[in-house]
């Protein structure tokens, strides 16, 4: 067996996923590739096969392990921040992370599809990752591929407005093992181990991660509560007060490699979880979330199956549970509920514990047919059955599960799993999809990729999405791209099954999102060190689920009641001026439209610029700098509050690396100016429940050093 880094690189790469194509390239072509481009050239998940960025059938983003250590991030979000037109703002339970792309945001489920190892970390639940997410370590990662624009003609649901798929370091690249420490800012303290070998014909890898920290603590100076606290004339509330964002996380990753066989197996454990700035937006210092997530999938692939065929299997299986530690205060001790329909005075706060268990099986098989000359087919079918299994929930409002009267305050928390009374129904959802894909060499410069898939899902129905794209290659140093395609986001039970909430009720009639999209896109080479990007879009998204108020006003239902469209551009330069500096800068600008009040969609960014500069002092040591812009974000209608304040963050990174690669370290600056960066806040008629927005982390700083041996 070979265990070349490029080989490494295409096995790491073959993974992607049971709800998706799998990476099916030659080997040999790929260590061509590789060669040619460098893995940060390269992307998989575009048609499922490694291919160039400038030649792929979209719009990409790659981001290596080097470029990672290089920017100094520790955690996911950070990395995803430097993607054009990616923002990561936050929502108030949990500070949990909303990937906006190009305008495209809901407060409810994301409209993003995120993948690790091409599997989605999924949830019936809400959507893509889940109600308790804490956040992903970086030390595992190999590459990151970002696709922006609809993906569901290859991976089906939830690929609305982008694809972010994370490839875990497999055994064989890890050439050396390696152990690390991190220590910083808010009592963090971080610890990682990497292991990699052979043992008779298998390859092994392990990877654990440790992850703790108190979190940032900004200051929230007025909530929910507070609004209350003054109409009623109590002082339940918690704010002023910080946010709570303390971590305690556990990641453990293992890969096992024999011949056509691949192995990886994963369990991130999440404990002490502090809920941001309250479920209601009413701050809760108190309350503590937990989940475990276990996963696991086996791959076969065998690229030789016959003269024509290459022939990839794969079978999975997710676990995953949001549980509380510590009784979640949805209002806080004191809190008097009467002017929202809840009673009175509640002497231990209106308390709510709802707790969800799921299991996810995937099985598909794909196949890449190359005897046509000009036309490489791909097809497949795959199964997922998604099943939210169990549902627990104590509470001490709403009705009684003997009696079935309603809960005066006061009272005692009571156990209403299993009974008509809780929050959500416990069911399950089947998808059986076919998807058809050609790559058609039209000519030396044309290259026209044609794909279809087909979905059918037990409670909703099916849905068919296409997808085109034309790849022109204008010239030796310029290439042109036209894509279009359609896409589609299944409502989440949350939206479906959601019976007992005394805030938002399901739907079981809703019809699923969708998405067209088109695009042109340019990539100019203008020399062997600089790289230049242009590209334009246009969407339409349909049928938006928002949960909209009842008669009553009391309760809101979801539905599907919005329209939005959008266009824009964006810029991405990648200039190595020299071996001492490299200099990458993005530049995002859209404008969406709200359909039914013609109005610029609210709390997204207009605008977006990223600059980063990489600074070889020597052999040894590196300065990296970068400055992250956010601009133009608007409050919805009827919210009367100033304008939404841009932001600027600068972050520094120092790294050192010894000459032999035997050891190395960084100091990590980050908020530089300490700049008051916030994300904006919901807004509810009539009030705003945190008027000043949630801040982010103030200044900041970490030291890490790791050994190799």
């Amino acid at each position: 067996m070979t265990h070349s880094r490029g080989k490494t690189l295409g096995l790491g790469l073959m993974l992607l996923g049971m709800v998706s194509p799998q990476l099916q390239a030659n080997t040999s072509d790929e260590d061509e590739l590789l060669a040619l481009y460098g893995d940060t050239e390269m992307i998989s998940i575009a048609t499922g096969s490694l291919q160039s960025i400038t030649k792929a059938p979209a719009v990409a983003t790659v981001i290596n392990a080097d470029d990672i250590r290089q920017m100094g991030a520790t955690e996911l979000d950070q990395v995803l921040e430097t993607v054009p037109g990616l923002h990561v703002t936050r929502s108030a339970l949990g500070y949990n992370p909303i990937y906006t792309f190009r305008g495209i945001r809901s407060n409810y489920n994301p409209q993003v599809l995120l993948l690790i190892n091409g599997i989605p970390i999924s949830s019936l639940y809400n959507g893509d990752r889940g109600l308790i997410w804490g956040g992903m370590p970086v030390n595992a990662i190999e590459r990151i591929e970002v696709i922006r624009g609809p993906g569901s003609a290859l991976y089906g649901a939830d690929a609305f407005a982008g694809v972010i798929n994370i490839i875990t370091l497999s055994g064989s690249a890890i050439t050396q093992n390696e152990f690390g420490v991190r220590a910083g800012s808010y009592d963090t303290q971080d610890a990682w181990g990497k292991l990699g070998g052979e043992w008779h014909d298998f390859t092994l890898g392990m990877i654990v991660e440790f992850h703790q920290t108190d979190g940032q603590h900004e200051f929230i100076g007025s909530d929910l509560q507070s609004g209350l606290d003054a109409l009623a004339g109590t002082s339940a509330s918690n704010a002023p007060g910080p946010v709570s964002l303390s971590r305690e996380n556990l990641d453990i990753r293992l890969d096992i490699v024999k011949d056509n066989w691949q192995l990886r197996s994963g369990l991130q454990r999440r404990r002490n979880w502090g809920n941001g700035a309250g479920v209601a937006e009413a701050l809760d210092p108190g309350n503590r979330w937990k989940s475990d997530r276990f996963n696991a999938d086996l791959t076969y692939h065998n690229a030789n199956i016959s003269d024509f065929w290459d022939l990839q299997a794969q079978i999975s299986y997710f676990d995953t549970s949001n549980e509380a530690e510590n009784d979640m205060h949805i209002f806080p001790v004191g809190s008097d509920l009467t002017l929202i329909g809840l009673g009175g005075v509640y002497p231990e706060g209106l308390i709510g514990n709802p707790e969800s268990f799921e299991r996810h099986t995937r099985a598909n098989i794909t196949a890449l047919y190359t005897r046509l000359e000009k036309h490489h087919i791909r097809g497949g079918i795959g199964y997922v059955f998604s099943d939210l299994y169990k549902v627990r929930e104590t509470k001490n409002f709403g009705p009684d599960p003997i009696t079935g009267e309603q809960l005066p305050p006061g009272s005692p928390v009571v156990d209403v799993s299993d009974t008509p009374y809780v929050y959500l129904q416990e069911g399950n959802r089947e998808n059986t999809y076919i998807y058809l894909q050609d790559i058609w060499h039209l000519a030396d410069d044309w290259e026209l990729t044609a794909g279809l898939r087909h979905d059918d899902y037990s409670d909703f129905g099916d849905t068919t999405n296409p997808r085109v794209a034309l790849v022109w290659s204008s010239s030796r140093k310029l290439t042109t791209k036209l894509l279009y395609g359609k896409a589609f986001r299944a409502p989440a039970f949350a939206e479906t099954r959601a019976i007992n909430n005394p805030v938002v009720l399901g739907n079981p009639d809703l019809d699923p999102e969708t998405l067209s999209s088109y695009e042109l896109a340019f990539d100019y080479r203008a020399t062997e060190r600089l790289r230049f990007s242009l590209n334009l879009f246009h969407y339409d998204w349909r049928d938006i689920i928002k949960f909209t108020a009842d008669a009553s006003g009391n309760t809101k239902t979801a539905n599907n009641a919005g329209s939005q469209t959008g266009k824009g551009l964006e810029l991405d330069l990648d200039w190595r001026i020299n071996d001492l500096w490299q200099v990458k800068a993005n530049y995002a600008w859209q404008d969406s439209v709200d359909e039914a009040t013609d109005r610029r969609t609210s709390q997204v960014p207009g605008s977006q610029a990223y600059l980063a500069a990489n600074w070889i002092l020597n052999d040894r040591v590196q300065l990296h700098g970068q400055l992250n812009w956010v601009m133009s974000r608007t409050r919805e209608a009827l919210d009367t509050r100033d304008s939404i304040a841009d932001y600027a963050t600068l972050d520094l990174t120092l790294n050192y690396q010894s000459d032999n690669n035997a050891w190395g370290g960084s100091i990590m600056l980050r908020n530089l100016t300490d700049t008051d960066a916030r994300e904006p806040s919901d807004w509810s008629n009539p009030v705003a429940a945190i008027p000043d927005d949630l801040p982010l982390e103030g200044r900041n700083i970490y030291a890490q050093i790791y050994f190799k041996f």
